[in-house]
């Protein structure tokens, strides 16, 4: 199995790609198909009633199954994307929101040991601050894209979750909106994502990432914090190079990590030229170029390596680094 890296919104994000691209020859009608998939949902213990009313006014979405298949072939660089991802309107926004949901962001960030600003960059990079979430119900959009067939085990997996998210009351049926991959709400959690690390911020018993910003907050700090974060680092910082490296010095893997100390004994500088920072403790950072060797080039800590566990896309985790470094 391989990976492919889509655009979802204002971010992006990763499902598993087969092998197979061509769509999967059918017998069946889409109305069959949905018998089989309410048959799926009730052997594994969704109530019936959960199932019958997600159903109900069920459609194959042509625009999700378009959406797919157009993804662009052409890969922009990091010096385009970055304007576009973090545009200096979307910092006067970050900076905003950080400003009025303050008190909320230190107590949820207190609580989960995250920094409240990576908190609102991860929100604004995935949904603009909650205000581009996507328009498609994602019952309809999880069971075109499994009915389209070529990602099938995924999104039936996924529509299967989702109707576990409705049988435990967190949001209807009408109000489960996303994207025409079904990442949904705020944070474009996919349902099994939602599953796993979405929160109830505001205790009143539910997970509403699509309306409610504290637990809009909650979910994405419990996300990192479950993934690895750690609150007393930062995300790492773009460096120079004063000598070239060996292609094999970068990336993001285990054995390719190096102190501070060893990296600045290679040749690394800060984005000044000066020497790397002195830490308290000699922590592991991994040099990466996103493009290439002569392009940006960064040091990352293991908290980036935690956001790529969010989104496996290198542009995306310094889109949200560079937001969160904004927010002052």
């Amino acid at each position: 199995m391989r990976t492919r890296t889509f655009a979802c919104l204002l971010g992006l994000f990763s499902i598993p790609v087969f092998a197979q691209d061509s769509l999967v020859d059918r017998d069946i009608s889409f109305e069959a198909y949905v018998e089989t998939l309410k048959t799926q949902a009730i052997e594994q213990g969704i109530r019936p009633n959960t199932v019958n009313q997600a159903f109900d006014s069920i459609e194959f979405k042509h625009h999700a199954v378009k959406a797919d298949r157009s993804q662009p072939e052409h890969k922009i660089t990091l010096e385009q994307y970055l304007p576009r991802a973090v545009p200096g309107w979307k910092i006067k926004q970050a900076n905003k929101k950080y400003a009025q949901h303050r008190q909320e962001l230190d107590r949820i960030g207190a609580k989960y040991s995250v920094q409240p600003r990576f908190i609102v960059a991860l929100w604004g990079v995935e949904s603009n601050f909650g205000s581009l979430t996507g328009g498609f119900g994602v019952i309809d959009a999880l069971t075109t894209m499994a009915f389209e067939g070529r990602r099938e085990t995924f999104f039936r997996n996924e529509l299967m979750h989702a109707l576990t998210i409705l049988d435990e009351g967190h949001i209807t049926a009408d109000d489960m909106k996303g994207s025409w991959a079904g990442a949904m709400g705020q944070p474009q959690f996919m349902p099994s994502s939602f599953l796993k690390y979405a929160a109830d911020g505001n205790g009143d018993g539910t997970k509403n990432i699509w309306g409610n910003e504290s637990d809009v907050f909650a979910s994405a700090a419990n996300y990192l914090k479950q993934s690895g974060w750690d609150h007393t680092y930062t995300w790492g910082r773009e460096v120079k190079v004063s000598k070239p490296l060996a292609t094999e010095l970068y990336g993001r893997q285990k054995g390719q990590a190096k102190t501070l100390t060893q990296w600045q004994a290679l040749g690394v500088r800060n984005q000044q030229g000066q020497d790397l920072p002195v830490l308290k403790s000699d922590i592991d950072a991994w040099l990466i170029a996103p493009d290439s060797p002569s392009g940006r080039t960064y040091l990352v800590y293991n908290n980036y390596q935690v956001l790529m566990k969010w989104n496996r896309s290198y542009y995306f985790g310094l889109a949200v680094s560079q937001l969160a470094d904004s927010i002052r």
